[in-house]
């Protein structure tokens, strides 16, 4: 059993205004495997208080002792690398090799990245008598989820860290086990005091807290779009900055040629990964109309690969990361049986021989229509729909249909068609056969998507505000 029923505040572990307490559930054991303390704004108060003390002198750092700062933080996270890995595969169902490969190496990856963009940034430019000087925008408040909580986390702290911000995070607390070991990362590298805070809560108490204080200048929050909504309700009054990363139904369109069946089972291992929760997962495929039996039997063979079980063992999927979501999940599947769309594979219940646990079945819908509740709900689980088109500009109409546009995809062997398709969808990341993994590429989403970017040098905008210091250089004599 896990305890963790004290807050970072100030560099130290610090006792909660209040005595509430969450019990966290392993989602593959439906067992009590720890519990948290649960914040309140009082905490929120403390920590934002802290941060704001540290932000004068860190504010005012130079790149040099961030850099070293950064770099300490690199080394002690490789020394928990391992535990990371293993309390994500606990606190929210990844499968071993997906923690070990992908879940925790996110994090070092976002570092990486952070600290090669921190040594060439410019933070100054002088044009003609005007310097114009980009400087920290001052105490952020991380509002962060469970689905790649490391990812989320590290994303928005390094380039914080980066750009001289200081900051109070509220990791999710249906997984806040990897964000524990984060914070003592953080406090092992010698983070100076003030700079990094945490304090556990839910979104109604401790979200809002963070939203709405009048000492925070920028939130960013990473989540669904019905909550982003009520971060930026809860910010406004204050008229701080708001970054956010919000829900997606990510459109996948694969061309007719003759890598069709490579793109289908490309894309159906894409969604699936992480058990179909990730935010820009390609869950709308849409494939030729004359080719959807083709379609459909590459989809039912990719599907068929797909082992569902204990993450500790070798299986390629592990369970969804609680009862609500499992609950969700299985109320869109029967949705799209209701609506009329085609069942492949999977379907509502558990996997057969798996009774215990958050576990759903690898599922696959034909002849789905863009109307249908599955394919315009975000559904956060290992559910694809397959859609027909009949010519490529049809299938472009059809992706950007959506309140959404956080990523797509396409698939093809003629890379220039696929860069011409590419061009014309509405979506903040668009990824051409499999491309991906580029930690310096801008994340973040058009329309109901979010606004604002993460990762790489892209992401230090977010943190800095932009002055014009006028009169820099005197005008010269005569």
């Amino acid at each position: 059993m896990r305890e963790h029923l004290k807050f970072y505040i100030d560099g130290q572990w610090v006792d909660p205004a209040e005595q509430w307490t969450l019990n966290v559930e392993n989602p593959a054991t439906e067992e009590t495997v720890g519990r948290i303390a649960l914040g309140s704004a009082t905490d929120v108060d403390r920590a934002v208080k802290a941060a704001r003390n540290a932000f004068a002198s860190w504010s005012q750092t130079s790149r040099e002792d961030r850099l070293a700062v950064l770099g300490r933080i690199v080394e002690e996270y490789k020394a928990r690398f391992d535990d990371l890995a293993a309390a994500i595969t606990e606190e929210m169902g990844a499968p071993t090799f997906l923690a070990q490969r992908a879940q925790a190496p996110i994090g070092l990856g976002h570092l990486g990245a952070a600290i090669e963009a921190l040594k060439t940034f410019r933070f100054e430019d002088d044009r003609g008598p005007t310097r114009i000087v980009k400087e920290a925008i001052g105490v952020c408040g991380f509002i962060t989820p469970w689905n790649w909580p490391m990812n989320q986390i590290v994303c928005k702290v390094a380039p914080a860290i980066a750009t001289g911000c200081t900051m109070v995070l509220k990791p999710s607390e249906v997984a806040p086990f990897s964000a524990q070991i984060f914070a003592e990362i953080m406090h092992a590298a010698g983070v100076p005091a003030g700079v990094f805070n945490m304090v556990y809560g839910d979104g109604p108490e401790v979200g809002a807290a963070i939203a709405a204080h009048p000492d925070i200048d920028l939130v960013s929050f990473t989540g669904s779009t019905r909550a982003g909504i009520e971060v930026a309700r809860a910010a406004a009054p204050t008229v701080k900055r708001v970054a956010q990363e919000l829900g997606g139904k990510s459109p996948n369109i694969v061309l007719d040629d003759e890598a069709l069946a490579e793109g289908v089972a490309r894309g159906v291992a894409t969604i699936m990964t992480n058990s179909g929760q990730s935010c820009n997962a390609p869950t709308r495929m849409l494939v030729p109309r004359a080719r959807m039996d083709e379609a459909v039997a590459a989809a039912r063979n990719a599907v068929a690969e797909i082992t569902v079980g204990d993450p500790q063992g070798k299986a390629k999927l592990g369970p969804v990361v609680n009862k609500t979501q499992f609950d969700k999940i299985q109320g869109l599947i029967q949705a799209g049986i209701d609506e009329g769309a085609t069942l492949v594979s999977g379907g509502l219940g558990r996997p057969e021989g798996l009774d215990k646990g958050y576990y759903v079945q690898p599922t696959v819908f034909a002849d789905v229509t863009n109307d249908m509740t599955i394919a315009k709900e975000e559904i956060f689980g290992p559910v694809l729909a397959i859609l027909a088109y009949d010519s490529v500009e049809q299938a472009i109409e059809i992706g950007n249909d959506s309140e959404y546009g956080l990523a797509a995809f396409v698939q093809g062997a003629d890379l220039e068609k696929a860069r011409q398709v590419a061009s014309k969808l509405r979506a903040g990341q668009v990824s051409i056969n499999g491309g991906g993994g580029d930690m310096n590429a801008p994340f973040g989403g058009y329309k109901m998507s979010g606004n604002g970017r993460e990762w790489g040098e892209y992401g230090f905008h977010e943190f800095l505000e932009t002055k014009a210091i006028l009169g820099y250089e005197p005008k010269p004599a005569g």
